[in-house]
């Protein structure tokens, strides 16, 4: 019994000690247009347009692949730093998907505003979760796993995605593998193709990974 106690005392000071710290002011405001790395704004600058956020009601721009998002993190809304959340609003042209991807930062919470989806994740044992979603419904999408959506309604839908964290990352297989310029070779070892296949699935260079975080983004969903 005692050396129950004594482990259980051990594990409580561990996750205590290593857990990450909560901040240490009521807010940090990002700097965004600093030269040099300064972490908060002046808090007697600070004014409520600081905690606001607009546009979240408008439509962005559809990429190939029939989505248009509107990111909210830390990026677009300097206020969230420190504050562990995000949200991005995501629209679905009919057919439209969000390829395989990861937010290797967050969790998600996917709210399904209109329309009608299938979205589900891929866990470490391979196992496919998936379920036709609708209006109303919530789903959860666990941090760091491989999701997807797609409309497969007859009509735009649109989503929102909650984060626990004020910038989630995104990374996709293609831009990750492809666009990072992995050596062929390891690519051929790897994924049974030969060059030219890679060649032909990977596309053009995209050059991602000098751009912060190998073939990670910053936009979520």
């Amino acid at each position: 019994m005692v050396l129950m106690v004594r482990i259980l005392f051990a594990c409580l000071f561990i996750g205590l000690v290593f857990s990450d710290p909560p901040p240490v002011q009521d807010y940090c405001v990002a700097v965004t247009d600093s030269e040099t790395y300064i972490p908060c704004k002046n808090s007697s600058l600070v004014t409520i347009e600081d905690f606001m956020f607009y546009g979240l009601n408008a439509t962005a721009e559809f990429n190939d692949a029939g989505q248009a998002i509107v990111s909210v993190n830390v990026n677009t809304f300097p206020g969230l730093r420190t504050q562990g959340v995000s949200l991005a609003r995501a629209d679905y042209a009919v057919g439209g998907v969000a390829v395989p991807h990861v937010h290797p930062r967050a969790a998600e919470l996917v709210w399904v505003l209109e329309g009608t989806f299938l979205s589900g994740f891929i866990d470490s044992e391979e196992r496919v979760f998936s379920k036709v979603i609708e209006k109303g419904d919530v789903i959860l999408i666990p941090r760091g796993l491989v999701h997807f959506h797609k409309n497969v309604g007859d009509v735009q839908g649109t989503i929102l995605g909650f984060y626990d964290s004020e910038n989630a990352g995104r990374s996709t297989f293609r831009d990750t593998i492809f666009g990072c310029e992995v050596k062929e070779e390891v690519l051929e070892k790897d994924l049974g193709l030969s060059a030219e296949d890679i060649s032909k699935v990977g596309g053009r260079k995209l050059n991602l990974c000098g751009k912060g975080e190998a073939g990670f983004s910053a936009s979520p969903n």
